[in-house]
């Protein structure tokens, strides 16, 4: 089969013919059809080093994903060949505290799919059965392909009560946009989201009914007393990793304010822990997506209204592969999803 390989400790992803996943009792065989690019995804093509210290030489990458199952194990209940699913990249170990409470999300031993264990950026694909996420026919493969960055975004936005509250979004890359349109979607006043890339926040504003500011030429401060507001925002919503961002969120948060923390710095920075205790800031650090409340509640917005297409800026063939990861490298305004 094709499948993206990170096949070299270097900048780069390569197109290889690898053998079919032999799938266990407990695993499914999932034909994939179309794959999102992630950030994740392009700190590995990158080779950062976050990458370096997490992903082992070579690797299939990938993790979002939509597609068939094409075979099951002989101990797989509930689930039939031909049916369209996606799944949750996260696989987890069953033995830790958090699992045996039910807490999946936070076992101390989960493995990524595309990033400790071979992932969906290839024709077959082997999941755990538990991971399995049928699609209903209301959400086609394109949408079941963004799954998985739709609920780090709706993880986030839901981090908090948003109800009434006005929201703050530093970062309008793809999950920001996502993150920000959730928020709307259930009920925020305001959300503002920020960026210093003009075709980031001219997309952000056709996909959600959001306040886009360019903090290279427009003041926070100014936007806020246009809005009305009058101590800053109740919430905010990181998103891009960018250590200045952290920074002005915090100095725009009211006394109190709530902080879900999603974007992963590319390395370790410095910021003022003494604005988090004088103004009692209280942070949150989310990772991917709870296992597996998340998935039902954002397929339900789904089918409820909630539209995330427009997110998606170019379809493309898996053979160009190559120059789609340089494009989501040099900063693309949306997804990308690749047709296998």
């Amino acid at each position: 089969m094709r499948a993206l390989v990170k096949a070299k400790a270097e900048r780069g992803i390569w197109m290889e013919d690898r053998p079919v996943p032999e799938i266990g009792p407990e695993d499914v065989l999932v034909k994939v059809h179309k794959t999102g690019i992630c950030g994740t995804d392009i700190h590995i093509y990158n080779w950062d080093e976050w990458a370096q210290k997490t992903v082992p030489v070579p690797m299939i990458t990938g993790h979002e994903y939509a597609g068939e199952i094409a075979a099951i194990g002989a101990e797989v209940r509930n689930l039939r060949i031909g049916q369209r699913v996606s799944g949750e990249g996260h696989v987890v170990g069953m033995n830790s505290r958090a699992s045996r409470a039910g807490k999946f999300h936070l076992d101390p031993n989960t493995k990524g799919i595309g990033v400790n264990l071979p992932g969906a950026f290839a024709e077959f694909v082997k999941i755990p059965a538990f991971n399995i996420i049928p699609l209903p026919d209301s959400i086609d493969d394109e949408m079941g392909a963004i799954l998985d960055p739709l609920g780090n975004a709706v993880h986030t936005a839901l981090a908090f009560n948003i109800v009434g509250e006005d929201v703050l979004v530093t970062g309008a890359g793809p999950i920001g946009i996502m993150g920000a349109a959730v928020a709307r979607h259930v009920g925020a006043r305001h959300v503002v989201i920020t960026d210093v890339n003009p075709e980031r926040l001219a997309l952000a504003a056709e996909v959600a009914d959001v306040v886009p500011v360019n903090v290279a030429s427009e003041d926070l401060r100014s936007v806020m007393d246009r809005l009305g507001m009058k101590e800053g925002f109740d919430v905010g919503l990181e998103m891009s990793g960018a250590p200045a961002a952290l920074d002005q969120m915090i100095d725009h948060m009211v006394m109190g304010g709530r902080i879900a923390l999603l974007g992963v710095p590319s390395r370790p920075f410095i910021f003022d822990l003494g604005k988090i205790v004088f103004r009692m800031i209280t942070l949150r650090g989310i990772y991917g997506r709870e296992m597996f409340e998340t998935w039902h509640k954002m397929m339900a917005m789904l089918e409820s209204g909630l539209d995330v297409r427009k997110v998606i800026t170019r379809r493309m063939p898996a053979a160009d592969y190559a120059k789609a990861f340089e494009l989501a490298a040099g900063g693309e305004k949306g997804k990308i999803v690749l047709e296998w």
